[in-house]
């Protein structure tokens, strides 16, 4: 029985105590309806906690069990189904998520005209290299622009500018990328298209408008500036917090680097990679033990990479050229990547004559045309959980993998496993490719290009005036006219493509589907939460146990509530999930329900503590940071978002 019982991992024994919470909860419930969408709370906490699923399929799986409420109601104990057929797919065509797909656009036409760039040299320019006053310009000017557009693309567009700052100051990237995310989720509070919940925050009024009492007042949706000055104060609140405690609790792990001159000391620290160079090689015509042998074997057995191949039939080198399977032939010339010692074995191994310099791939190898370079796997790529391996990462997108930096932890091919280990979000990837293949990279969401001082493709500098022009043009239109925020922010996201600031397979790319499903697919969740009676329910078991307390204990309650379901599922999950129950605890408090909602959406983006936030999963990999450095810094954050968040809340609303 013990050893049954320890065979069971945590996920066993977390789905078990969940089935337990929703058995014990269907038999003290008032009705079957809030019995099942109880249960399927339940289920939704634990594949966004446990990742037994990626999110977005998680909730598409959610929605789809909802549907199938309508064909099993009979078996159900249930009159009719949790969320009508018909009403099954509406969010799809939602305000929030239409409104979303275009904030994507906007801000990915701002980046391709190069602004960015132009952002990160004139923050040097004026803050020079303290990092007391590069802090609050960095994190001050990207909380600014999170709050015009999702704070993880805000953070994927800084990071290289970051990179870039770090590359020219001397200064840690450790020391600025946490500062900088942690802006950046605090900038999506200032106007209410700066964040996921905050955008979603209005439809979720208007739902519960339907199911208000008729002697209660519908509420009011909020205007795009209604939250600035909440907002400005957490923003204000987290640069001053690391202006004046950064020293204490920014971590420095050694991440300093210097693009554009010796990166040999960046990659030593970071990655483990000391002493590697590139070697040219030509095979015997025979007595060659490489003769016949496969890439993926030469690799394997002498721990080097071959990043180029010429076997007389043209130069093999970047995507499209060079994968495991292909065979070594006599007399063809290889180009090895390795140490000084990896390079001299294989070669007196093998009987290989080395060119004292680079020969035929002297030009594709040169720095103007490919090298070695750095680069993220962000939270929704495709790549999670997958291999280089299993993706072929040298032939489909022209990189040889080198190293892995996970949390501290580095995995290199000089120890072997390195292109057996499956990404994770936020794993930063040393790799060797060439230029052109680096360029194409910077338009593939499954990669976040880190690297950027190398030869590439220019932007579209003579696009900005029309870039800042449509910008403009939107953000006009959702504050001078009635019209509605998804058709003002389409506006913006169509005019970059018909003025070509994008082509339409850039919109395409620019827009995460992930979230776009993740969100459209939970809001039939969230109606069956309101019209079950099951928020309603909650909301006065909760205020029956906070017993008869002022109205401002109730608000913190339910912030701190929300804080800690973001730390375990989405922002766009808990905000769903939670704004029907504030509503409800808002009624039975006698409280504006429409503050209590505001309070959800805000405290949200209260997401410091751990790792689980996108924008955290996103910098902890390029910052080397560890677990125990976001419970550091994040701690004190958390404390600081509540405190400022609850009195800005009850002082301006």
């Amino acid at each position: 029985m013990l050893d049954a019982i320890r065979a069971l991992s945590k996920t066993d024994i977390a789905a078990a105590a969940f089935a337990a919470v929703a058995i014990y909860l269907a038999g003290i419930v008032p009705t079957p309806e809030i019995a099942w969408v109880s249960a399927f709370l339940l289920l939704t906490i634990f594949l966004f906690a446990f990742e037994v699923l990626s999110v977005d399929v998680a909730a598409i799986t959610v929605m789809v069990l909802l549907g199938l409420t309508s064909l099993a109601a009979p078996l159900m104990g249930l009159q009719q189904g949790l969320v009508p057929v018909e009403h099954l797919f509406d969010g799809f065509a939602s305000n929030a998520v239409i409104s979303i797909i275009a904030v994507m656009i906007v801000g990915a036409g701002l980046d391709k005209t190069g602004i960015m760039s132009k952002v990160a040299t004139f923050i040097i320019r004026v803050g020079g290299s303290t990092e007391t006053r590069i802090i609050p310009l960095i994190s001050g000017t990207v909380g600014t622009i999170s709050s015009f557009m999702q704070n993880v693309g805000a953070a994927a567009l800084f990071l290289p500018v970051v990179s870039r700052i770090s590359a020219r100051t001397g200064l840690p990237m450790s020391r600025l990328l946490m500062p900088m995310g942690f802006c950046a989720i605090l900038g999506g509070t200032i106007t209410m298209v700066g964040s996921s919940p905050l955008i979603l925050l209005n439809d979720l009024i208007l739902t519960s408008n339907t199911a208000l009492p008729e002697s209660v007042a519908p509420m009011k949706t909020f205007d795009l500036f209604d939250v600035t000055p909440i907002g400005l104060a957490l923003l204000l609140t987290g640069i001053v917090y690391f202006v004046l405690a950064g020293r204490l609790v920014l971590p420095a792990h050694g991440t300093d680097k210097l693009e554009g001159g010796d990166t040999s000391h960046y990659f030593a620290e970071t990655y483990g990679l000391t002493n590697f160079e590139i070697g040219e090689f030509r095979v015997p015509n025979s007595d060659s033990h490489l003769i016949g042998m496969s890439v993926d074997e030469l690799e394997q057995t002498w721990r080097v990479r071959l990043v180029a191949v010429e076997k007389g039939d043209g130069l093999r080198f970047g995507a499209d050229s060079v994968d495991r399977t292909l065979g070594i032939t006599p007399g063809c010339t290889l180009a090895l990547l390795g140490t000084a010692d990896s390079l001299l074995d294989v070669a007196n191994a093998n009987t290989l004559t080395r060119k004292r310099d680079l020969d035929l791939f002297a030009e594709s190898m040169s720095p103007t045309k490919a090298g070695v370079a750095e680069i993220v796997i962000p939270p929704g790529s495709t790549l999670i959980g997958k291999t280089a391996r299993d993706v072929w990462m040298r032939k489909t997108y022209g990189l040889s993998l080198l190293a892995i930096n996970r949390g501290g932890t580095q995995i290199t091919y000089k120890t072997g496993g390195v292109r057996n280990t499956p990404f994770a979000a936020g794993d930063a990837l040393v790799v060797h490719t060439t230029w052109a293949d680096l360029a194409r990279l910077e338009q593939d969401r499954n990669f976040v290009v880190v690297t950027t001082e190398y030869p590439h493709e220019e932007l579209r500098p003579h696009k900005v005036p029309a870039a800042l022009a449509l910008f403009v043009l939107t953000i006009s239109l959702i504050l001078f006219t009635e019209l509605r925020l998804s058709v003002a922010l389409l506006v913006g996201a169509l005019g970059m493509v018909l003025t070509r600031v994008l082509t339409i397979d850039e919109a395409y790319q620019a827009v995460s589907w992930k979230t776009v499903f993740l969100l459209a697919s939970l809001i039939p969740l969230g109606l069956a939460v309101e019209q079950s009676g099951t928020a309603a329910w909650i909301a006065g078991q909760t205020l029956a146990a906070l017993g008869d307390v002022p109205i401002w204990v109730v608000q913190a309650a339910l912030a701190v509530l929300a804080t800690a379901f973001t730390l375990v599922m989405s922002n766009v999950g808990a905000t769903v999930l939670l704004v029907p129950l504030a509503v409800n605890m808002a009624l039975g408090a006698g409280a504006d329900p429409a503050v209590f909602a505001l309070t959800v959406a805000i405290a949200t983006s209260n997401s410091f503590l751990i790792p689980t936030h996108q924008v955290n999963a996103l910098i902890m990999g390029p910052g080397g940071y560890r677990v125990t450095d976001y419970m550091r810094a994040g701690g004190i954050m958390t404390v600081l978002f509540l405190v400022v968040a609850l009195t800005m809340l009850n002082l301006v609303m």
